[in-house]
């Protein structure tokens, strides 16, 4: 399942496009091919998207559902991922508000909404609640089955959560197809699945079953493609990370592009925690990824440098930093080509 081509979207982003929160919003409006007709953030009434967010998309900003039926939304889309993925008590009156009008409702957060006899009892006929965050049927511990397909597959790791492992990813996918490849983003977390639809919400799966499910997955597709460009999560610098293993483990990947923030020196959420330098951490990865030898022979072979803090010239600096640091090719892929990111792969 994925956002639908041919039902108009609005998205609800309380305090997320200019908060640290609306990550899922703001990756729809960038990336979905889907008719977004409105954002829902009470804090951003009136302004300029572009000028807020710097994506290219002339969507109005209203501060509540009833305002956003002026432009006939048939979906709501709740955008934010907050810390713990829990929704916020002041959505609810929205969630109702939608319901009641006749719209259906895509929920990323790890709240489950569509077995509440209250909403329930809102949805009008035809309409429906998609609880993203499912966890797979008839699941299996990972075998490392992986290791035998012959096709590519790039996993975006990284030295932080929500940096930019995900649009990495889709930045790549895109750039393989234009190149003539045949290219596949597999998601692994709820935004990616709303944008792409195939893949698995890691976080919903239980951890003896991370793995085989990103393994499910990932042989699922992997004979029918030439790369399979496949969502990192998580960070094995973060001290609550629990994924970048099973995505590792499972995906058996060839390929490893690190993500990071430019200027970021420690972990954002629990600043006693540093990110060691890059080398450190580029080594770190290339050693867990093989297993001492046990795995496959991947190293990373890019660095994805997200430098949204920065101007232009300060971007391209940093970039040339990074990369005479680590001895690998570093862009950022949203800001200017991911293309040197692509070369690096695919030889």
């Amino acid at each position: 399942m994925r956002l639908s081509l041919n039902q108009k979207v609005a998205i609800l982003l309380h305090e997320g496009i200019s908060g640290n929160q609306g990550k899922t919003g703001l990756s729809i409006l960038r990336y979905s091919e889907s008719p977004i007709v409105a954002v829902i953030d009470r804090q951003s009434v009136g302004q300029s998207l572009l000028e807020l967010t710097g994506i290219n998309r002339n969507v109005p900003i209203v501060a509540s559902v009833n305002d956003a039926l002026a432009y006939q939304p048939e979906v709501l889309v709740i955008g934010i991922a907050p810390k713990g993925g829990n929704i916020p008590d002041d959505y609810w009156v929205d969630i109702q508000s939608a319901l009641k009008a006749g719209m259906s409702l895509v929920n990323g957060l790890h709240t489950p909404l569509a077995n509440i006899p209250e909403l329930q009892a809102l949805l009008k006929p035809g309409k429906l609640i998609w609880d993203v965050r499912k966890e797979p049927a008839n699941l299996e511990i990972g075998s490392g089955l992986a290791h035998h397909l012959p096709c590519k597959r790039v996993l975006t790791v990284g030295t932080d959560m929500a940096i930019g492992k995900m649009s990495t990813s889709l930045e790549l996918n895109y750039l393989a197809k234009v190149r003539g490849l045949r290219s596949k983003f597999l998601a692994t977390g709820q935004t990616g699945l709303m944008l792409e639809g195939d893949g698995v919400a890691l976080d919903a799966v239980r951890v003896d079953f991370a793995a085989g499910a990103v393994e499910h997955i990932v042989m699922r597709f992997g004979q029918h493609y030439d790369i399979l460009q496949i969502e990192g999560q998580g960070s094995l610098l973060h001290p609550g990370s629990t994924a970048t293993l099973p995505l590792i483990r499972g995906s058996q990947p060839t390929h490893l592009i690190l993500v990071h923030q430019a200027g970021q020196t420690h972990n954002r959420n629990n600043p006693g925690f540093i990110i060691p330098p890059l080398p450190e951490v580029i080594k770190m990865y290339n050693i867990v990824a093989r297993g001492a030898g046990a795995f496959n022979d991947v190293s990373v072979v890019g660095i994805s440098l997200n430098t949204r803090y920065l101007d232009e010239a300060a971007a391209q600096k940093a970039i040339v930093k990074v990369s005479e640091e680590t001895g690998l090719p570093c862009t950022d892929p949203i800001r200017f080509s991911g293309d040197i990111l692509l070369d690096a792969i695919v030889g």
